[in-house]
């Protein structure tokens, strides 16, 4: 028996102690477990098949972008363009398929190829020009984010069909992204695990001077590893634009922060010399699962944000207690207990399966509310007039007995493809949409379709779908108004400025495209600059007042929202309404009582509220199988200081 005492492992307990030891040696799997059980209960729509399927696919494109980004933090370094990299990629084909009749083979590599190349400038920068890798890969950030704009003109460019077919399902109910989350995600632990890249990564990661002093090329090394870096971007950029059927010159905003925050959240150390596949994995299906089941509980758009702040920060710190607590961080090629990983990820199996029965037999029994279901996705909430919408949709949703949830995009047309998704698997009994693009947004408003979903557009239309309402304004027209207004205003002969939209939404192309049509009809107006400020009333003003160095004697302006137009009214001081006219778009609250006050000239009201509040009418409607309208124009006003004080918006 004594002898039988010393042999047992130091720190072992028996059964529980090996457990709790078992959970703090994979952290990351267990703040996984946990979260599916929590939803498992909150949500009865949570552990569906559908539902199940649709995390996977959400989480494929942040996976691909993260096992990439593994080879790099796991050799102390950090890349942070490789959302960039993955648009640049995509529009790369696109362009070069659709718009230049490449055959479609050749263009695919020369997407992978810019990736590649790509990630070695950022290699040769790091390793050769000494720069520090968040410098170089910030300016790739830039860089690749231009060069997508430039090539595409600020618009998406349409996908091959036959590369669109990765955003399809294998046998109608297996998605092919999920497919080539999985491949890529065996080839990159093939990479860490058996290759002496692999190798190198860790001994590169764990004490690079030793590295180098043992022998090995670390230069050469890290332009291997950031080239590998960029052709995983490619590959992530190539998914994300077949599920949208287009290239988005804007795609991938930001993801590179959800790929390393995947990384890190699987186990990986940002010092570098840790980190494996498979908790990369686990990281993305995290941000993934939250995402997701938060959509279903129908939390703010507001709070989804601070809420997943808070787990990510969670999840670390589970890691942080793993190390303290004595736990030593498996590296994939160091060998290690794989008995004891097979026996973490059989538990994992067996707790799914379990929470699986548990949950299934909870909601088995519970009544469904007699409230007609919606959901609402907007493109943003970053912007009053989206705001106003949300407000005028869930006040005639609060008045009818409407159970609306609205979701923020927050202009991510990838992100709004997953919410779509999400309302769709739910069950609900209609959608709204508010499309970050028209076109990005047709696959998704296809699948609501085919489950027998109504579904209403409002303030911008779905290309290539049918919707059963469309609500809105006309962008169109509504530039022309403004550019008629400042015209008249300037006695038909000025110099202008026009402050553009975001590249590549409808609505910035739209309202350009109007103001040109109007401003034809008054060949006396010269249009000195027009600049991009991305609806943002910072960069309004930021823009203005470059634009003024080079054209102080402007005397109008013309700005696609009403934010960028009140940037620019702080940039121009008190010119503003005196020697300078602007006119803005949209009619929000800020603008009307700047037109009040007589800095800004006039507002091209679209009345927002109004946009909400008869989108839901149409969508109870549909539901009800009550005749609807295709289109529902709500007309533009352009509000003065002589009609502000009767509008009402």
């Amino acid at each position: 028996m004594a002898t039988d005492t010393l042999k047992r492992p130091a720190g072992a307990s028996g059964a529980p102690g090996g457990l709790r030891r078992l959970l703090l040696d994979n952290g990351a799997l267990t703040a996984l477990i946990v979260l599916v059980i929590a939803l498992s209960a909150l949500s009865g729509d949570f552990l569906t098949t559908d539902n199940l399927l649709n995390i996977g696919v959400q989480a494929a494109v942040t996976a691909i972008l993260a096992f990439g980004v593994t080879f790099v933090i796991v050799s102390a370094g950090i890349d942070l363009s490789v959302g960039s990299v993955a648009a640049l990629s995509a529009t790369v084909l696109a362009w070069s398929a659709t718009s230049h009749g490449v055959p479609v083979v050749l263009a695919v590599l020369m997407a992978v190829a810019t990736g590649i190349v790509a990630g070695l400038v950022n290699g040769f920068l790091i390793a050769y020009g000494k720069l520090p890798p968040f410098i170089a890969t910030l300016a790739m950030l830039s860089v690749g984010r231009g060069l997508a704009l430039v090539i595409s003109q600020g618009s998406p460019i349409a996908f091959p069909d036959s590369v669109s077919h990765l955003g399809d399902t294998l046998g109608g109910w297996l998605p092919v992204p999920v497919l080539v989350m999985v491949v890529m995600g065996l080839i990159a632990a093939f990479v860490l695990g058996r290759t002496y890249i692999g190798r190198s990564m860790y001994a590169i990661g764990g004490n690079e001077e030793a590295a180098r002093l043992s022998g090995l090329r670390v230069k050469r090394q890290k332009l291997a590893i950031y080239a590998l870096s960029g052709l995983f971007a490619a590959a992530a950029g190539i998914v994300l634009a077949s599920r949208l059927s287009s290239a988005q010159p804007q795609a991938a905003d930001g993801y590179e922060l959800d790929a390393i925050a995947a990384v890190v959240i699987g186990g990986a150390s940002l010092a570098g010399g840790t980190g494996k596949a498979s908790g990369t994995l686990i990281g993305a299906l995290i941000l993934a699962v939250l995402r997701n089941g938060l959509n279903l509980l129908s939390v703010s758009a507001f709070w989804q944000q601070v809420v997943i702040g808070v787990v990510i920060a969670l999840a670390v710190l589970l890691d942080t207690v793993r190390r303290k607590a004595g736990a030593t961080p498996v590296a994939a090629g160091t060998g290690g207990p794989k008995g004891k990983q097979a026996a973490t990820y059989a538990l994992a199996a067996v707790v799914t399966v379990a929470i699986v029965g548990a949950t299934s037999f909870l909601h088995s029994g519970s009544s469904s509310s007699t409230a007609p279901k919606m959901g609402l996705s907007l493109s943003t909430l970053n912007n009053p007039f989206f705001v106003q919408i949300r407000s005028g949709a869930q006040a005639e949703a609060k008045k009818l007995g409407v159970d609306l949830t609205v979701t923020d995009a927050q202009n991510d047309a990838s992100q709004q493809a997953n919410q779509l998704q999400n309302f769709t698997s739910s069950g609900l009994g209609a959608i709204i949409v508010n499309p970050v693009d028209s076109d990005a947004a047709s696959n998704s408003v296809k699948a609501a379709d085919k489950a027998r979903i109504p579904v209403i557009a409002v303030d911008r239309g779905v290309n290539h779908a049918s919707v059963d309402t469309l609500v809105a304004s006309d962008n169109v027209a509504g530039g022309e108004l403004a550019a008629k207004t400042i015209a008249e205003k300037l006695g038909g002969k000025g110099k202008i400025v026009i402050l553009q939209g975001q590249a590549g939404t409808s609505a910035a192309r739209e309202r350009a495209a109007g103001f040109a049509q109007g401003l034809k009809a008054y060949p006396g107006i010269q249009v000195l600059a027009q600049q991009p400020a991305d609806f943002d009333r910072t960069k309004g003003l930021d823009v203005m007042s470059n634009l003024l160095q080079a054209h102080p004697d402007v005397q109008g302006v013309i700005a696609a929202n009403d934010e960028m137009a009140l940037g620019a009214i702080k940039a121009l001081g008190s010119k503003a309404g005196r020697s300078v006219q602007v006119v803005g778009f949209d009619g929000t609250p800020d603008g009307l009582t700047a037109v009040k006050n007589g800095t800004l000239y006039a507002s091209v009201a679209q009345q927002p509220s109004q946009l909400g509040k008869i989108a839901v009418d149409n969508a109870l409607k549909a539901v009800r199988g009550d005749k609807v309208d295709p289109t529902v124009k709500v007309p533009v006003k352009v509000v003065t200081k002589d009609n502000v004080a009767g509008f009402t918006g």
